[in-house]
């Protein structure tokens, strides 16, 4: 008994002191409460806040914990906690947090007895993570910050273990399963829900048998009947339903009366109003018929989509390219304030003084904008050019005199340290990710670290020079690259010119997928000068009818038409086809020009002129950027051009009709001229190891079974000496004739100059008139002798050979 009193007591006390214990004070449940309520408020501000200004709070929180210029609203913290829970883990998902801090203060502070803290952090978390995959689903690749970082290595990981539509499934089925778990649904709910439709449209006669099936029904069940009724109690009563209903089925029953007379086949009127209304009405239901049958299509199969010819393409991953490391740029402090002092003191030298100055940091190139005192000519400043890189000791400065739009005068310097611009950290920004352009390339980053992309359709064209080693070749890759990680096999194709034979033959395992070449052709990269002919002209070819296409499609450019065709309003069986774009690029455009000529030229004039419309577009790169191989017809034609260093004034201004591509500094320093504005670049670093990469991992997919073919071209080709077949003859054959006969010299160089041709077509017309007589033969450096006299006797010897 001693001891049963004894453990009595002890109970007792424990109880005591528990209910005395500091966290079942009111006073606690209050500081806890307000505490909870206030890392809720908190959260929610600082969130809202980061989705406004997380691209420049990120930027400036690399710099660590003495990053200072921030816009969250709640500062420095709200930056930092947002970018913690919103960016590296839950994306738009963090909202769950504040809301289940509020709901927990709530109760803590009014209802600390019903607290359930386990139930409610299980539910909440379970629900969070569901919404974690979801938005990692639908946002991870066009809207990274929307799904986080636990939101896209959450679809990542469920990718690929089930794939994208088994993610879609067990999303679908777990919210299914939350429902049923919640609402406490069971199969007699269900039943009793989906017999529901069938007894409101049952006639009177059923009513009886369903009424039957009603009182078998368990008392369960009735009481979950009630609750709809109950709802719509809320708003009206039964009598007004039924009224409702009455005069509901009388506007019906009116309807149907209005209806008839309009198609009784036997209410006939000869009054001539009644015949043109009825005539109006079969012209519009004709009109709409071809949109009601598309509609229908649609309907009944879905948008056409082009990509399901390879359904199981997958799009080359950023783990193939190379991480180069963090891509901050490292600011040398004492760097800018030796160059700012610099600049002050040169300026000040020629009685320059300067207002303001500030620095823009880049990749390679820091800009210094300067605002001069009131009456300083800005001539005056751009005139000291040398003076400022001199004092400086740098290569490649360049200024700027005024900076368009901002209203001061920008001075670029060359970095001590450069930092690499590497294609993974452009092609995997958010700026490149959620691009919507039509053919979206990502070309570097400015001078303000913002990586730089464009469209490729908007352009339309792109000339790009420079001096060898300076980048070219590297710029190419970034662009085609950009494209390959953008468009799918199906959406664009690529005709490859290299006439160097070794810049672009890395892409021939890609050729089933993205090259398109001529028939019969054993490889897809052309590589001599007569299949370039042939190709560029067979892209004419290609032009031309895919504008006739649009003409009957009734659509003005390739945009417009392939969304008819996707929406299944043009018929297969008349001609249509989706259209892809098509990309030719043109390496060493100077050995063309060289070897080909007019050949060449004319072609890729008429391309650039009327191609655009239609989808083709022209990347034209060439290290001689002399005004015979960029003539005036080709600088017309190509708005877009991008320079690389060259050696001379002279050549910058054949590029871009302007002063600068001399002073870059080499490496991939670059200068785009789209119109009037002028942009400096760091061209992004991609590297053969690289690109041999992305083919392995596109050449080892499924593939079309050859690659994409174009028009087919037979070429004017001459006839050989020996053979005097007329069909066989060039087009320029008399004409050739009578300028060899006018000038009694039998030169090819004559006729190249005089037709504007090129070496191998001039060639072949000098064997042609040998063949014919008109010329003699082949007498070593000497010109060949005119056999014919003059033009009198020249048009008697053709005459005679035509009889």
């Amino acid at each position: 008994m001693a001891k049963a009193k004894k453990s009595i007591k002890t109970t007792k006390t424990k109880r005591a002191r528990n209910e005395n214990a500091w966290y079942r004070r009111k006073s606690t449940h209050t500081a806890v409460g307000l505490l909870l309520l206030f890392f809720s408020v908190f959260g929610f501000i600082a969130f809202t806040s980061f989705f406004f200004h997380w691209s420049y709070d990120q930027s400036t929180l690399c710099e660590g914990l003495l990053a200072s210029d921030v816009r969250n609203i709640l500062g420095k913290a709200g930056a930092m906690v947002s970018h913690l829970l919103v960016w590296r883990y839950f994306g738009v998902s963090a909202y769950f947090i504040p809301y289940f801090l509020l709901i927990l203060g709530i109760k803590v502070l009014f209802q600390p007895e019903r607290l359930k803290p386990r139930k409610l952090l299980w539910g909440g978390l379970l629900a969070m993570i569901w919404f974690v995959a979801l938005t990692g689903l639908l946002f991870s690749e066009s809207h990274p910050v929307w799904a986080g970082g636990a939101g896209y290595t959450v679809f990542l990981w469920m990718k690929k273990g089930i794939g994208t539509v088994g993610t879609a499934l067990v999303l679908f089925f777990t919210v299914l399963l939350g429902i049923v778990r919640f609402f406490n649904i069971t199969p007699a709910h269900l039943q009793n829900w989906l017999s529901r439709p069938e007894k409101a449209s049952a006639p009177a006669s059923e009513m009886a048998d369903a009424n039957a099936e009603l009182e078998a029904i368990p008392e369960e069940i009735e009481t979950e009947e009630e609750l709809p009724s109950q709802e719509v109690d809320l708003s009206m009563d039964d009598t007004h339903r039924a009224d409702e209903a009455e005069e509901e089925e009388e506007e019906q029953q009116q309807q149907e009366e209005e209806k008839k007379p309009y198609s009784e086949p036997e209410v006939v009127d000869e009054a001539g109003d009644d015949v043109e209304l009825s005539v109006e009405e079969t012209v519009e239901e004709e009109l709409s018929e071809d949109d009601a049958k598309a509609k229908r299509k649609v309907e009944d199969f879905g948008a056409y989509d082009p990509r399901l010819d390879l359904s199981t393409y997958q799009f080359p991953t950023i783990d193939l390219l190379n991480d180069y490391g963090k891509s901050n740029i490292t600011v040398d402090q004492d760097e800018l304030e030796a160059n700012k002092n610099r600049i002050v003191e040169t300026l000040k030298n020629y009685k320059i003084e300067i207002a303001k100055i500030k620095a823009t940091i880049g990749p390679t190139i820091t800009l210094y904008e300067i605002v001069p005192e009131a009456g300083i000519r800005i001539s005056k400043i751009k005139n000291l050019e040398d003076d400022i890189a001199l004092s400086l000791s740098a290569l490649g400065i360049r200024i700027i005199a005024p900076i368009p739009g901002r209203g001061t005068i920008g001075i670029e310097v060359p970095n001590t340290k450069k930092n690499i611009v590497s294609i993974r950290s452009v092609i995997a920004s958010e700026k490149f990710q959620k691009s919507e352009m039509e053919l979206p390339i990502v070309l570097g980053k400015t001078i303000s670290n913002e990586t730089f992309v464009t469209d490729l359709a908007k352009m339309p064209h792109m000339l790009m020079a420079g001096a060898t080693g300076q980048g070219k070749s590297v710029g190419l890759n970034a662009v085609l690259t950009s494209l390959l990680y953008k468009k799918h096999p199906t959406e664009v194709k690529f005709v490859l010119v290299d006439p160097k034979k070794v810049e672009l033959t890395l892409f021939n395992k890609i050729e089933r997928h993205y090259l398109a070449k001529l028939p019969n052709e054993e490889e897809a990269i052309i590589t001599d000068t007569k299949k370039v002919i042939n190709t560029l002209n067979s892209l004419c070819i290609e032009m031309d009818d895919r504008y006739e296409i649009l003409k009957t499609a009734m659509c003005r450019n390739i945009v417009e038409y392939n969304k008819k065709f996707v929406s299944r309003k043009l018929n297969p069986e008349e001609g249509h086809r989706y259209l892809p774009y098509i990309v030719l690029v043109i390496d060493e455009f100077a050995d063309l020009i060289m070897t080909a000529g007019k050949e060449v030229e004319t072609p890729i004039a008429r391309l650039a002129q009327l191609a655009r419309a239609i989808g083709i577009h022209l990347i034209i790169a060439t290290q001689r950027p002399s005004v015979n191989v960029i003539t005036g017809i080709i600088k017309a034609n190509f708005p877009c051009r991008i320079a690389f260093r060259v050696t001379s004034k002279i050549d910058s201004r054949t590029i871009l009709d302007a002063g600068g591509a001399d002073q870059l500094i080499g490496k991939g320093d670059m200068l785009i001229a789209q119109g009037s504005e002028l942009t400096r670049l760091q061209c992004a670093f991609v590297d053969t190891p690289e690109v041999e990469k992305i083919t392995d991992f596109i050449g080892n997919q499924r593939a079309y079974p050859e690659a994409h073919l174009l028009p087919e071209y037979v070429g004017e080709e001459g006839g050989e000496p020996g053979e005097v077949d007329l069909d066989d003859r060039d087009s320029l054959f008399e004409d050739a004739a009578r300028i060899l006969v006018q000038h009694q010299q039998g030169s090819a160089s004559l006729l190249q100059r005089k037709l504007k041709l090129g070496y191998n077509r001039a060639g072949r017309i000098i064997d042609q008139l040998e063949t014919a007589g008109i010329i003699g033969p082949f007498e070593g450096s000497k010109a060949r002798k005119v056999l014919i006299p003059d033009e009198m006797a020249l048009d008697e010897h053709l005459r005679q050979e035509k009889e």
